[in-house]
Parts: structure tokens; sequence; C-alpha cells
């Protein structure tokens, strides 16, 4: 628990210190706008583009990790899609739903808990599951909202679609560091640093728009049915079908397995608020899960962690 303890209280810190810089009036009502279109349209970009400029071919040969955790996202992603449909929710409301249940906090959490639990070796699981959940997931939902978004837009909506996702950095920035990391070109050094520092605000500046956001909006009621609904399918059924697809399907070394369902069973990551807030989507039960799942989270994943260690 203690590990769990160190890797969430600096989540919480920046959660609460944003909600008090709300509370107090430090920051104004526009605040969380403004910090929220700063991580997407820069940090967010910068720290995905400097993830995916440093994939390898070696890092992504481990077919069965990489299936089952992606097999444990799906399953998560479609369980709470098909729960917003069921409740009337358009197709992009859903989606981030799914996102939601599927994005797990992998680069703030999820790296240095396998470091700690299973030592250096396991980073390498640690960096491709980061680029499945803050890259491909992400992706992927981007261009479902998108889909959905431009389906009434008359004439000529798959161009709509095609030129929104040319226009968003989200897209753009991963694409161009995957490019970079296949052909094996080297970063410059001062564009490596930048990007560095940059993306490096990502993560903090979400978690500090996260508490703007619930100073400055109330809890409703019928919203925490959908949030608790998303924490268990986060905390249990991911890592449940992660655990069942590394250990009965896929032939994955022991190491790699274990390493796939801890960090299928990490909290709800940033991620999803960032998006849910540029959209204008379901962002007050994507903050409260993003928040119960990290208090949640300090018991299943400390039993976890004790189980898998």
């Amino acid at each position: 628990m203690q590990a769990v303890l160190n890797a969430a209280l600096p989540i919480f810190a920046l959660i609460l210190a944003g909600f008090l810089s709300g509370r107090t009036a430090l920051f104004g009502p526009a605040a969380a706008d403004s910090l929220n279109r700063f991580a997407i349209y820069l940090a967010l970009p910068a720290l995905m583009f400097g993830a995916m400029a440093k994939i390898t071919p070696d890092q992504v040969a481990q077919i069965g990790f990489a299936a089952a955790f992606a097999g444990g996202i799906a399953a998560a992603f479609a369980a709470a899609y098909l729960f917003g449909r069921a409740r009337s929710l358009r197709s992009a409301q859903a989606c981030i739903e799914g996102l939601d249940a599927g994005y797990s906090n992998v680069g703030f959490m999820g790296i240095p808990l396998c470091l700690l639990v299973f030592g250096p070796a396991s980073l390498p699981a640690a960096v491709i599951a980061t680029l499945f959940t803050a890259c491909v997931l992400f992706l992927f939902a981007i261009v479902l909202i998108e889909l959905d978004l431009q389906k009434g837009a008359g004439s000529g909506t798959a161009r709509k679609v095609v030129l929104a996702l040319l226009r968003n950095p989200l897209l753009i920035a991963p694409l161009a560091g995957l490019a970079v990391g296949l052909t094996g070109l080297a970063v410059p050094g001062p564009i490596e640093r930048f990007a560095a520092l940059l993306g490096g605000a990502a993560s903090p500046c979400a978690l500090v728009c996260i508490g703007l956001f619930l100073a400055q909006e109330r809890v409703v009621l019928s919203d925490i049915r959908p949030m608790a609904a998303l924490v268990v399918l986060k905390l249990v059924l991911q890592p449940a079908v992660t655990a069942l697809l590394v250990y009965k399907v896929f032939a994955v070394p022991d190491l790699w397995a274990r390493a796939a369902v801890l960090l299928s069973a990490l909290p709800i990551g940033s991620g999803p608020f960032t998006l849910a807030k540029l959209y204008g989507l379901e962002a007050g039960v994507t903050s409260g899960a993003i928040l119960l799942s990290h208090l949640a989270s300090v018991v299943t994943v400390s039993l976890l962690v004790a189980w898998l260690a």
C-alpha cells in the first residue's frame, strides 16, 4: 500500500491544488479552459511526439503482451460505450466514457510502480502500455468522436472528418513521432529537450485543471451511478480480462504478464478529461470518475501488487 500511496499522493495533491485555487479565486472561471487548451494544443502533443519518437521494433516484438493489454482496453471501452448508449447518450459522449474505462494512468503511476515492484526489466512493458494508452486508444477515441460530431454536417461529411483530424495536434504529433521512431532517425538534442520540457507539463496541467473544474461545478447525483460503473470497469473488468488473456490465451513471459495485469489495473489517467473538456462532453462524469478511481485504487492496486509481487 505504501508504494501505491507514494504514486497516488502527488496526483491527489495536484487535484487539490487546482481545487483550492478555484475555491480561493486564485484563478478565474476561464482558467480551466485556458489551462486545458494549453495541455491539448501544446503539452500533450509534445508528450506524445516524444514517446512515439523513441519507439523501436524491439519494443513491439511482444505480440502476446500487446494483444492482451489491448484486449483489456477494448473490453472496458466496449462495456462503457454500450452502457452510455443504453442511457441514451450520443455516440461521442459514450465514447468519452469508453475512454474513461480503458485509459490507465500508466505515465504518472505505471512506470514508477513497475520499476518499484518488478525492477528495471519491466520498463519496456510500461513504455508499450503507455504508447497503447496515450496514443492508440486516444487516437481511436478522437476518430470516433469526430465521426459523430461531423455526422450532421451535411454533404462531404467524410471530408470534414478527415480535415478535422488533420488539424488535430493530438493526431499529428504521435504520427510524426511514430514516423521518426520507426525510421530510426535521431531527434536533434534541442528538439528532444524542448518536447520533454513541454510534455512534462501535460499531466500536472490536466490534474490541476480537474481540481479547478471540481471547484467550479457541483456534483450531480445522477452522475454517481455512471461514475461508479466506470470505476468498476476500469479497476476490475479491464485487469480481469487482461489477466485471462496473458495467462490463458497468449504465450507471455511471466514478468511481462504480471506487468500487463498491474498496468491494466491502474486508475483512470487525466487524458480523458482533457478530451472531454475540449469537446464539451461528459466532463463532470469524467472528472469525478478519475478522482474516485484513484481513491479506490489505493486498496485495489495495493492488493494486486501484494499478489503479483
